[in-house]
C-alpha cells in the first residue's frame, strides 16, 4: 500500500482553484510586505511571475497576444477594485 504521502492531490473544480490560489497568494503578498518589501514590487514580481510560467506552459506568442488585450481591458475597468481614479 503506497503512503498517503505519495499521492496526488485531487483536481478541484476551477472555481475553488482561483478562490485557493488567490487566498494563498494574498497570503505570501501580505507577508512579503511585512518582511519589508513594497507592494508595488510585490506586484512586479508577481506579474513576472506569472508571465513566466505561462510562457513555459502556452508558449511566447500565444501570451504574447494574450497580453495584447491588456490595456483595453484595463481601462475598462476589469481590474480595477476601488471606485474612482
Amino acid at each position: 500500500m503506497a503512503d498517503d504521502g505519495d499521492r496526488e492531490p485531487p483536481i478541484l473544480p476551477d472555481d475553488e482553484q482561483k478562490r485557493v490560489a488567490l487566498k494563498l497568494m494574498l497570503e505570501a503578498w501580505d507577508e512579503a510586505v511585512a518582511q519589508g518589501a513594497s507592494p508595488e514590487m510585490v506586484a512586479s514580481s508577481a506579474i513576472f511571475a506569472a508571465l513566466t510560467d505561462m510562457i513555459d506552459t502556452y508558449g511566447e506568442s500565444t501570451v504574447a497576444d494574450m497580453v495584447a488585450e491588456w490595456p483595453e481591458r484595463i481601462r475598462d475597468g476589469e481590474f480595477t477594485l476601488k471606485d474612482g481614479d
